[in-house]
């Protein structure tokens, strides 16, 4: 529902018949049309009066979230649809606010939904109270305590995979403000006989398999178990496993809810290894042997399993082997009287309770026994406690609210149970009498017990009784008795009855299960106890539960009883599915029809004033829209001016009450009538609100933007005017600067030609002097000339006297080595760095010395080189050399060398040591690894590339799978001839293999990789050391490949890629694989 969407009644946007009490026509079709109708628009539940009736979707729904709980919380019963919130909310407020202890009854048949409703009543309860950490303990107790009654009383059957095979009442304990205090939870007539023999098709309870699914193995060993479901003769292996269903998480939530609930560590191994000690018990088996009397015995054939049952229980083997084979038998006359413990003694203080009973339905199959019998008679008394409380509920309403309360006529059962439940003539009396006299007992003469004694009974039948007008057909057999219940007539075989009512337990096997050193099998048989011993026998299994279900009855009485009816719509626990058949029977025997007669026998709906008069106050124009006086005054007005007839309604105290269905529908369509008016006139004055204030609003625009237009052409007009004023404010400051320029410029003129003539004039005057300057600077320079060279001439004639032949060429040499020392003094000052890389050098300043100018280059070169490679280490070394050796190898050969140089020889790119997902592949290597690198292997088939892991060693080549670490191919150096590649920008290459080598068997490999340079080098210095033979290296845009028997020819194209720029590998024939290069 949409946030803004308020419901204020189940009676608004309803689909078909939210309460049953309204139908009409009220007969089987139309009750199962409705149902139908609404469980098709996924509404799962529905009223009859206070009665919920739920059907099961089998499927999760939006309708249990916290935002719904919030919803229904303290809201009126009738105010929203029908939900089991609403109950639960009912329950709950009238429990805290009016201090009545609450019961809810939750009935159906197997597979209906009713564990769910119980849990969801529940997690309600456990939402809308109080808050607190020891309240939120209690409430998570409470919660917790269904996943171990689900565990230990629940399996799978045909119609339901998680049924509950007991009936179980949980009484939800309350202080006066309304918060949980605790809980007591009571069982009825748990499936014993489930644990020993299953249907085909269904399984044991729950527990079984939880624990051999979900317990760890250690835990498991400790039981004595093992996980295999075929070890233990107790689980039927066609149904072990349930779809949908994890048995292991269900074990871990059971262990969480058992600590929650209050287990303690070894309480909870107590109880498995109960569960362990019962599995294996189903182990046992029995072989018979004579005695030396004659007489027969059994004994037991492996005492392994019965050896593994004694250490998880405690109990000495031969006592337990003893109790298996061995019954005896007692004739003393002894009382032994016991005192009451403290907690016995004590009177409890009184609290607020809530019960909650979740019982199996009334059952009815095609063979019914025993426990058919005892459900059925149960569900005949809460039939009866319900029409009983049901009328009551209806009379002390009515008197409350001061109306005529009349008979009404409805089928009182009491008389079925009755013929079930009489101290004297009554069916488990008659059982009981049968299996307590001496003689031979059986069915049979149960059965003729009862044709005596119930013969006349109008309501049951058999081929002997009075009453029966079957006698002579055969549907009805002689091993068989009919009861005619509420909900139906349903036949018992009879065959069981008497063992099933006995139910013993012999005392042998009692007083061993006491003498245990287990604590929890000790005390769940205390009639072992020697000091207890009771010679009287134990009450049978009928008796039993007839005084449960009295107390039961006895417990309900003292509380408000709420409903909740659970029916399946299919037996194939799917969704969307509406099986009409079926939810007829269920509609029959749950007595849903006669629930709806009782309760509109005398007035259909009843409502308090105040939202009666709310809802149709606008029928009437005296209430509309305001009622000034009391509510009740106001709803008088209005069915008086409707003029509905007075025997339709009557005035309670505090509510209106209508006899007839048909007169609420007719409110209801006259209110929905009205409504339609009042939105025609309500949307009529919304227009004429919305176009009177759409209109002024335009008015305000319109005044808006006249004043900002005026003001607008005013600025217009105010600097059109400036802007004329300051145009010709502009035209004469620009004339009179005009006319002031012109007057400076002509005084200018006159002060420049001044100027200019001076300058000239002065130019003049210096030009002369200079001339005459350079003149007299001639003169003197040529007699300094003539006095130097004079004075040369007188030197020479005075000296030549003292030079030899050879003077000259030492002039010479002397002049040469002046030279030289002054050239190598500059070179000191201009020499350049001593970085390898740096191609500076001085230039030369004399033609002569050209030669020694290059030699001492190179010199210098080559001196700073070993300088530079003095620093580096062994490492970087055997780098440069494996770089200078890719450069001897492939420099303007292969197009791909020059992105490879600023690239460091890494060689192990995949860290094989380090990464545990090569840690077989490591070990499978024993060599130094020289390069591990992933390449991609050339399928010759279709030149597709596959992963492959290269490695290089300083022995072998080895092509490895890249997912698993398996070596695929191992090539020894020595069978390696030659490495091929194009001349291309590409990453492919051939390895060839030496002809008639192990390793050549498969062919040469051509291969693809991101680093082909470095792994080519490698590969080329590897093989040279170990082999002292140079690998050849064939770079040729065209090669041959060997594949097996067949050579191959591997072309590079040039071309454009689809994928960018990665080359690709094409299978043209068998003869040739082309390679696209971009």
């Amino acid at each position: 529902m949409a946030k803004m969407e308020v419901k204020t009644s189940l009676l608004d946007d309803m689909i078909g018949v939210g309460d049953m009490v309204l139908l009409e026509p009220l007969d089987e079709d139309s009750f199962i049309n409705n149902l139908k109708k609404r469980f098709d628009h996924n509404e799962v539940y529905t009223y009859i009066g206070s009665v919920v009736i739920s059907i099961n979707p089998y499927r999760s729904l939006p309708i249990y979230t916290p935002e719904k709980v919030e919803e229904y919380r303290n809201r009126n019963f009738y105010e929203l649809s029908p939900h089991i919130f609403a109950l639960s909310d009912e329950a709950y407020r009238s429990l805290r606010d009016q201090d009545k202890d609450q019961c809810i009854l939750i009935t159906g048949e197997s597979g209906a939904g009713k564990t769910e409703a119980s849990k969801l009543v529940m997690s309600y309860v456990a939402a809308v109270c109080g808050k607190g950490a020891e309240v939120n303990q209690v409430k998570e107790q409470l919660l917790q305590s269904n996943p171990v009654l689900e565990a230990f009383g629940n399996a799978k059957t045909m119609r339901n995979d998680n049924s509950s095979r007991f009936g179980k009442y949980m009484d939800i304990e309350f202080d006066f403000k309304g918060d949980p205090l605790g809980g007591v939870i009571s069982n009825y007539l748990l499936e014993k006989s489930r644990v020993v023999k299953q249907p085909r098709g269904e399984r044991n309870f729950h527990i079984f398999y939880q624990i051999l699914s979900g317990a760890s193995e250690e835990f498991l060993c400790k039981l004595k178990l093992e996980r295999d479901f075929s070890r233990y003769n107790y689980l039927g292996l066609d149904s072990a496993r349930v779809n949908g269903v994890d048995d292991a998480a269900n074990f871990r939530t059971v262990r969480n809810a058992m600590q929650i609930v209050g287990f303690m560590d070894h309480e909870t191994q107590s109880v498995f290894e109960v569960v362990a000690a019962v599995l294996k018990l189903g182990n046992i088996e029995f072989k018979p042997e004579s005695r030396a009397n004659g007489l027969d015995e059994s004994k037991i054939k492996d005492k392994n399993e019965l050896k593994e049952i004694c250490e998880l229980t405690g109990i000495d083997q031969s006592v337990l082997e003893r109790a298996f084979s061995f019954r005896t038998v007692e004739a003393k006359q002894e009382k032994v009287s016991t005192t009451l413990n403290v907690a016995q003694a004590q009177t409890k203080v009184r609290k607020k309770v809530m019960g909650v009973l979740d019982i199996y339905g009334f059952e009815i199959f095609e063979d019914n026994s025993f426990e058919q019998f005892i459900i059925n008679y149960c569900n005949e008394k809460l039939q009866q406690i319900f029409i009983e409380l049901t009328l009551k509920e209806e009379q002390e309403e009515y008197i409350r609210e001061g109306i005529e309360w009349t008979h009404i006529e409805y089928f009182n059962n009491a008389i079925i149970c009755d013929l079930i439940e009489n101290n004297q003539t009554g069916i488990l009396a008659m059982l009981d009498e049968e299996c307590l006299r001496p003689g031979t007992v059986t069915d049979d003469t149960f059965l003729e017990k009862l044709n005596q004694v119930c013969a006349t009974h109008q309501h049951f039948e058999s081929r002997m009784s009075k009453c029966s007008r079957f006698l002579n057909d055969t549907s009805l057999p002689h091993s068989c008795f009919r009861i005619q219940h509420y909900a139906g007539k349903v036949m018992y075989q009879v065959e069981g009855f008497v063992d099933k009512n006995n139910d013993l337990l012999y005392r042998d096997l009692s007083q061993a299960m006491w003498k245990a050193n287990h604590s929890l099998i000790k005390a769940l048989f205390p009639e072992g106890n020697p000091a207890k011993i009771n010679l009287k026998r134990p009450p049978t299994a009928g008796s039993q539960f007839k005084a449960s279900v009295a107390t039961l009855m006895k417990n309900l009485q003292t509380k408000n009883p709420n409903y909740i009816r659970c029916i399946k719509p299919n037996d194939k626990k799917a969704a969307h599915i509406f099986n009409e058949a079926l939810v007829c029977h269920q509609i029959r025997y749950l007595g849903l029809l006669e629930n709806v007669r009782v309760r509109r026998a005398g007035y259909a709906f009843r409502q308090p004033y105040e939202p009666c008069l709310e809802r149709y106050k606008m029928l009437c124009k005296q209430t509309w829209p305001h009622w000034r006086g009391p509510a009740r005054a106001g709803v008088e007005v209005l069915f008086n001016e409707l003029r509905i007839p007075e025997e339709e309604f009557s005035f309670g105290r505090s509510k209106i009450f209508i006899r007839n269905p048909r007169t609420l529908f007719k409110l209801e369509d006259l209110r929905k009538q009205r409504l339609e008016d009042l939105a025609t006139l309500i949307g009529k004055i919304y227009r004429g609100w919305k176009c009177r204030t759409h209109f002024l609003l335009m008015k305000k625009c319109q005044v808006v933007i006249a004043s900002w237009y005026r003001r607008y052409s005013q600025q217009k007009k105010y600097q059109k005017i400036k802007s004329s004023t300051i145009t010709v404010q502009s035209y004469i400051r620009g004339w009179k600067a005009r006319k002031q320029l012109r007057e400076l410029k002509h005084l200018k003129r006159c002060n420049e030609a001044a100027t200019v003539i001076a300058a000239y004039w002065h130019g003049t005057q210096a030009r002369r002097e200079l001339k005459r300057l350079k003149e007299e600077a001639r003169r003197k320079h040529a007699v300094a000339v003539i006095w130097a060279y004079w004075l040369g001439l007188k030197v020479r004639r005075e000296y030549r006297k003292f030079f030899r032949a050879n003077a000259g060429r030492k002039i010479y040499e002397f002049t040469l080595q002046r030279i030289m020392q002054k050239y190598f003094l500059e070179m000191k000052n201009k020499m350049p760095s001593l970085s390898p890389i740096d191609k500076n050098w001085p230039a030369r300043p004399y033609l002569f010395l050209e030669s020694t100018h290059k030699e001492l280059k190179r010199i210098f070169h080559l001196w700073r080189c070993k300088k530079y490679r003095d620093q580096f280490t062994d490492q970087q070394k055997l780098i440069y050399e494996e770089k200078l050796e890719a450069s001897e190898l492939f420099k303007d050969k292969k197009a791909l060398y020059p992105a490879s140089v600023g690239q460091p020889f890494q060689g192990a790119y995949l860290e094989i040591s380090e990464n545990p997902k090569y840690k077989k592949l490591k070990d499978a290597v024993d060599e130094k690894i020289i390069i591990a690198e992933v390449v991609n292997k050339i399928n010759r088939a279709n030149g597709k590339a596959a992963s492959r892991i290269f490695l290089l060693t300083k022995n072998n080549v080895l092509l490895a799978d890249q997912k698993s670490g398996t070596i695929k191919s191992e090539v020894p150096l020595g069978d390696v001839t030659k490495v091929s590649m194009s001349s291309q920008n590409d990453g492919f290459f051939a390895v060839h293999l030496k002809e008639g080598s192990e390793a050549a068997s498969k062919g040469d490999f051509l291969l693809s990789s991101d680093h082909l340079i470095e792994m080519a080098t490698k590969l080329y210095r590897t093989t040279l050391s170990q082999t002292k033979q140079k690998l050849n290296i064939e770079i040729s845009d065209e090669f041959l490949v060997q594949f097996k028997q067949d050579k191959v020819c591997v072309k590079f194209i040039q071309g454009s890629q689809k994928n960018g720029n990665i080359p690709t590998c094409k299978r043209k024939n068998n003869r040739l694989l082309e390679v696209a290069v971009p």
